[in-house]
């Protein structure tokens, strides 16, 4: 087991130069788009018979939902990217392959459990959350606007505050639509690396005390991702088992390729997958800019990934084959266009 683990639509499509013609002549259309603001792209019901031949466990989805670029894949106009933040999510979860959304705003400040409850309310029963912890948390540096340091962070793995400004919101918003807490340690200083014993005894503390809040809410998963190669190890899997707490795959420039990561997820079985596919290893541990500005606006696949497609699938198929479940998120630098390498890591596993 272990080698083998990880070893029709409501409306027709229509050109683009014709939408809001159609829109205009068709009434029905109209008073949809009212009603919805945005409303989800048909051509995507064309993945309804992959999406069923996927594993039950799985859950794709992407890190924030709010490009235009997307329009014919997700969305079935061109929308402002205010518009797709605010309403997008409705149509967003109409998509056969999506169940799932990394909320990547909460990294950069926390949110109300109104704020959340507004999110839960666009999407169906069967969907599910995964949030990220905020920075002021999760980094052991205060930064600056351009990520320059500042000052040491006072309140680095607070337990109180992970509750107050993470957890409870997080709960009381999205009920039984939270799926995954992830705790993201941004890259940490050398003091932080050198004495990484103290490190794990403060992140342990605070695992302790969210596994505790969480003591009603036993199908919430939660997942560290780390940027520093130097703390994938025994102590992290240790610390992660006593709290039942699970191993993120980070894949993005900063960390070693997803092979390297497996063994973290061997030492943790039986678990589940939360995966985060960020940032095409080409650009770099620093290449977010080059990417955005090559893959801009991410409606196409532009830096194609093919190995890390392939481990990846792999790896899905084993972890739901044993019953286990799978959440993963992609991001558009990953390969220039989220959906679309969702579609083909959904074929991957289904071959």
């Amino acid at each position: 087991m272990q080698d083998d683990l990880f070893g029709d639509a409501l409306l027709q499509p229509s050109s683009n130069s014709s939408n809001s013609a159609a829109s205009r002549a068709n009434p029905e259309v109209s008073t949809l788009r009212d009603m919805a603001k945005v409303l989800p792209a048909p051509a995507a019901q064309e993945w309804s018979a992959l999406a069923r031949q996927l594993p039950a466990q799985l859950r794709f989805g992407v890190s924030t939902w709010s490009y235009p670029g997307w329009e014919g894949l997700v969305w079935d106009d061109e929308y402002d990217s205010s518009t797709l933040s605010k309403h997008g999510l409705g149509a967003y979860h109409q998509h056969p392959l999506l169940r799932t959304v990394c909320v990547d705003r909460t990294f950069w400040r926390p949110l109300t459990a109104s704020q959340y409850a507004a999110y839960a309310g666009q999407v169906d029963d069967d969907f599910r959350f995964v949030v990220k912890c905020p920075a002021s948390i999760t980094d052991a540096q205060v930064r600056g606007e351009e990520g320059r340091t500042r000052e040491v962070n006072p309140v680095f793995l607070d337990p109180s505050l992970a509750i107050q400004e993470f957890v409870r919101p997080a709960l009381e918003g999205l009920g039984v639509k939270l799926g995954v807490l992830v705790f993201q340690l941004s890259p940490l200083p050398w003091g932080w690396l050198s004495h990484s014993a103290t490190l794990f005894e403060k992140l342990g503390c605070m695992l302790a005390t969210v596994r505790e809040t969480l003591s009603e809410h036993g199908a919430v998963i939660v997942a560290v991702e780390v940027r520093d190669p130097e703390l994938l190890g025994q102590a992290l899997v240790d610390t992660l088992k006593a709290h039942g707490a699970t191993f993120c795959l980070g894949l993005h420039g900063k960390m070693p390729p997803i092979e390297e990561q497996l063994p973290m997820l061997r030492a943790l079985w039986p678990g589940p997958l939360v995966c985060r596919w960020n940032l095409n290893r080409i650009f770099g541990a620093y290449g977010y800019a080059d990417a955005q500005k090559k893959h801009d606006p991410f409606n196409a696949i532009l830096s194609e990934d093919l190995p890390t497609r392939m481990v990846l699938a792999r790896t899905i198929r084993g972890i739901t084959g044993a019953g286990q479940p799978a959440y993963v998120t992609v991001s558009n630098d990953a390969e220039g266009c989220a959906p679309l390498s969702i579609q083909k890591l959904a074929q991957a596993i289904a071959v």
